[in-house]
């Protein structure tokens, strides 16, 4: 992620060729914007596209609860115009504040939905939501005059990251937000939050004693039991290496790669991580994967299914959101607890 903050000199020029940008004195911007604020215009390259956001956005829309959830935790729920995909329980700290957010839709937002709420600013944390057959592909919305953030995490469905995820992409999406929207000291008071609990897996990641596999088993296709699991590229892979664990399918093509249980037999892992999903999904839940491992006759003769060892965390931990930096010390913690068995 790069921020380029656009000169006036050079919104003057936009400005005379016809591109919108208002012709103001640099020393009366200055003075305008106060010392550590947003000037405006502001440039963000993001996800391979050069995005101009003219002043702090107003009525701004999200596309998932992740995106929502990192507004709301910056102070920014006032200047919401409106949400969608709500998948897990809102967090009791934030759900009257969540509450509050017009729900556009209990699915995927449309492009004509979306433009009925008026945006002047969308965010997403899903390449596959800003689509044509979603709320619209970013250019079209950006000629409409609507700016458009995407995580970095996701920037083409489901690749990997190109050197892997890091919580500190996460750490600069926050803080990109904050500076898109002039709250700059509230992205670095997130940003310390999350980087408290970080600190205190790693604390706890010190009494691990030995090297464990593990499987992050995510879900299951709908219409069979093949299982999605986490490969190299996103914050499972990260998390798992923090730990000095190794991740079974870190040789995989895809952050999200659909095996075989034949598959995840034959690598035998030590530990399966099980995603608790809310979002309603036959075999969804943990106590629905447990029972299908558990009852499967190969997958109930693995050794990590035979004695117990599953470690159950929220499916929010394994996607890049505010929620992600626990899995750290929920592993971490998990991992020691089975070795003491």
């Amino acid at each position: 992620m790069r921020i380029i903050f656009i000169s006036v000199g050079v919104a003057s020029t936009l400005a005379l060729a016809g591109c919108g940008a208002a012709s103001v004195p640099e020393t009366d911007a200055a003075a305008a914007a106060g010392e550590g604020a947003t000037p405006y215009p502001l440039s963000v390259e993001n996800c391979d596209a050069e995005v101009t956001i003219e002043q702090a956005p107003e009525r701004a829309v999200s596309l998932n609860q992740s995106a929502t959830e990192i507004m709301i935790q910056l102070g920014l729920a006032e200047r919401m115009a409106g949400t969608s995909y709500e998948t897990d329980p809102i967090p009791s700290d934030i759900a009257d504040v969540y509450e509050s957010i017009p729900l556009l839709t209990d699915g995927l937002l449309k492009h004509e939905t979306l433009l009925e709420a008026q945006p002047d600013f969308v965010y997403s944390s899903f390449a596959s939501f800003l689509t044509a057959e979603n709320a619209g592909e970013r250019a079209e919305l950006h000629e409409l005059g609507v700016p458009t953030y995407l995580s970095e995490f996701d920037c083409t469905y489901h690749e990997a990251v190109e050197g892997g995820a890091t919580f500190e992409m996460l750490f600069d999406e926050i803080e990109t937000i904050a500076e898109i929207f002039d709250v700059p000291d509230a992205g670095e008071e997130l940003v310390a939050e999350q980087q408290a609990v970080i600190d205190e897996g790693l604390e706890i990641a010190e009494q691990i004693e030995s090297t464990q596999s593990l499987v992050w088993f995510y879900s299951t296709a709908a219409s069979s039991s093949t299982p999605s699991v986490a490969g190299p590229g996103g914050l499972p892979q990260t998390v798992t290496e923090m730990l000095g664990a190794e991740n079974v399918f870190s040789d995989a093509s895809t952050k999200w790669p659909e095996v075989s249980w034949d598959e995840v037999a034959a690598r035998n892992p030590d530990v399966i991580v099980l995603a608790d999903l809310t979002r309603g999904y036959p075999g969804d839940t943990a106590e629905e994967k447990i029972e299908f491992l558990k009852s499967d006759p190969l997958t109930s003769t693995m050794d990590a299914v035979v004695n117990d060892r599953f470690i159950v965390v929220p499916g929010q931990y394994m996607d890049p959101s505010i929620h992600s930096v626990h899995a750290l010390p929920t592993v971490a913690q998990g991992l020691i607890d089975l070795e003491v068995k």
